[in-house]
């Protein structure tokens, strides 16, 4: 069967450095403009929940950012592993350029859930199944960087990566089905793609809401991140070459 060049098109790091460049900035525009809208829907429009009254609107900021961490580490991982498997560059760069936003994710996640634990459990953090699994996630993500950053050789600092990414990844289920396996403090999820939402229309639009704008920050901050590590490792392509002397009879 043959497969069109198109597919391959942007595998190439020079033009996904232009096609990144073209995105971020409609990325951030689109996050911001959402990240307002949720903001102002959960915690001006959305009612006040009968049970743990104002303290809920916590989640907001919290779900969205518990499953960014959850699904960024699995496409890190599945980026570091293609290009561990095919000797893709570009692929590895990108797993490196996602790992720094998952575990800004992961630290939000982690902040949120205390900050929401406190007045719910009365503690800051309880060794709950869930947010100890949460909290093993930071440490593979910083593990991963740590590993990539310590060996000189590119090459084999990206193989080892993926190794740890993949082995790690065995964490994200673990911290999904956590409240289904064993008996939690942590509340089961509000949102289903199997049910019914178990909140209110404007509740869930602001979750929605938020979890567009999550994405969209961590696509462009990703991929301006993946522009940096591309010009760094294709310092000597001849490409990488013309822009830096357009640059500079710009700034001339």
């Amino acid at each position: 069967m043959h497969t069109s060049p198109r597919f391959y098109t942007y595998a190439a790091p020079s033009r996904f450095y232009a096609l990144a460049g073209r995105l971020v900035p409609w990325l951030y525009a689109l996050a911001a403009l959402t990240a307002v809208a949720g903001l102002y829907v959960g915690f001006f429009v959305a009612p006040t929940d009968a049970t743990q009254g104002q303290v809920y609107r916590v989640i907001f900021i919290h779900v969205p950012a518990a499953w960014l961490s959850m699904l960024l580490y699995l496409v890190m991982a599945g980026w570091a592993v293609v290009g561990w498997a095919f000797n893709a560059r570009l692929a590895s760069m990108v797993a490196r350029a996602l790992a720094p936003t998952g575990a800004l994710f992961t630290v939000m996640a982690l902040w949120t859930g205390a900050l929401w634990g406190k007045p719910t459990w009365g503690t800051w953090w309880v060794w709950d199944a869930r947010l100890t699994s949460e909290l093993i996630l930071l440490f593979l993500y910083l593990g991963y960087i740590a590993l990539v950053e310590s060996i000189d050789d590119v090459r084999r600092a990206d193989h080892a990566g993926a190794l740890l990414a993949l082995v790690g990844a065995v964490n994200v289920p673990i911290i999904y089905f956590s409240v289904r396996w064993w008996n939690t403090l942590h509340q089961g999820a509000s949102v289903s793609m199997t049910a019914a939402p178990k909140m209110a229309s404007t509740m869930l639009t602001a979750m929605l809401l938020m979890t567009v704008a999550c994405w969209a920050y961590a696509f462009a901050v990703v991929f301006t991140r993946t522009r940096a590590i591309v010009l760094e490792r294709e310092a000597d392509a001849d490409w990488v070459q013309d822009l830096a002397r357009q640059a500079d009879k710009e700034t001339a």
